[in-house]
């Protein structure tokens, strides 16, 4: 008999590529909005509650609900929401486990490797330092701590909290948005565009949930980065040079994009490196650790190239 987990944040990019990756192996379930397949469960986090059924039996949960932080600008009320999607998900999660008395096999949260602080220098991050003391560093810590409480109710055996670099992906997110400018001879740095860009493959973001899932040692946080370090510079001449395009705007100033974006920009003009030294102690191993190859694999799924 599978094993079943729910996975949370069914509409997002992970979510989706994960239940496909992991499908044949595990029985899986959603947690949505709105129900359209059987293997769907509804929730309402403005009103506190979900279907209990999505419970039944569960094994594991794989926790990637919350707000995208790069979609809007950082009013206080969207700051708010960045917090609550991510805090009030996980509260109605561990209130709904106590009152049917199940005690889950692993929690597995996704995180933000962001939880340092947005700021760049030549440091490289580890597990074993600190938080940093700006907002989205807030955002992190309170969805970590959400994530701790699991263990801490006795609600799950482990809890592992997976600290996402930027994923890369034909699909969506920060890929998808670089690559039109360039294509039309119109893509440029941001910023300085000495700031560094932590990243990781969709496979291989995929690849370490499901070795999260398997691997019963593996508890605590990890930096889900891959090892090898790009600035934003370094990236986006990476992706021209892989599209065959050429690259010769001047760099995007900052202050365009603190107008653009306000607060949000920070996130967009600062970044320091990561360490994935932990995540390949447990013996995982990386299958696009090369920036060239992550992108040629991407890019050649999609007609970008005349």
């Amino acid at each position: 008999m599978k094993e079943v987990v729910l996975i949370t944040g069914a509409s997002g990019m992970i979510a989706k590529e994960l239940a496909k990756k992991i499908g044949k192996e595990y029985e899986i379930r959603f947690l949505t909005r709105k129900k359209v397949h059987d293997y769907e469960y509804e929730w309402d986090l403005t009103k506190g509650i979900m279907d209990e059924t999505a419970l039944e039996n569960v094994s594991h949960i794989i926790h990637l609900a919350g707000a995208n932080i790069s979609e809007k600008r950082w009013t206080p009320e969207r700051k708010k929401e960045l917090i609550s999607s991510r805090i009030d998900s996980a509260e109605l999660l561990r209130t709904t486990l106590r009152k049917n008395k199940i005690k889950l096999k692993s929690f597995i949260s996704a995180s933000g490797i962001n939880f340092y602080g947005t700021e760049t220098s030549e440091k490289i991050y580890s597990e074993n330092d600190p938080p940093g003391n700006d907002f989205l560093s807030e955002v992190v810590v309170l969805w970590e701590r959400a994530a701790d409480d699991f263990k801490e109710q006795d609600l799950a055996e482990r809890v592992i909290k997976i600290r996402t670099a930027v994923v890369l992906s034909e699909k969506d997110g920060a890929l998808k948005k670089m690559v039109p400018p360039i294509q039309y001879g119109i893509g440029s740095p941001l910023g300085s565009g000495h700031q560094y860009m932590p990243w990781v493959h969709i496979e291989d973001i995929c690849s370490i949930y499901e070795f999260a899932l398997k691997n019963t040692e593996m508890d605590g946080a990890y930096n889900a980065v891959s090892p090898q370090h790009a600035t934003n510079r370094e990236l986006t001449k990476k992706i021209a040079q892989v599209l065959e395009k050429p690259l010769f705007m001047p760099n995007v100033p900052g202050f365009v994009l603190k107008l653009l974006f306000g607060e949000l920009a920070t996130a967009i003009l600062e970044g320091s490196r990561a360490s994935s030294k932990k995540l390949q102690d447990t013996g995982f191993h990386f299958k696009f650790p090369d920036l060239e190859n992550a992108l040629k694999d991407l890019l050649k799924k999609q007609p970008y190239k005349r």
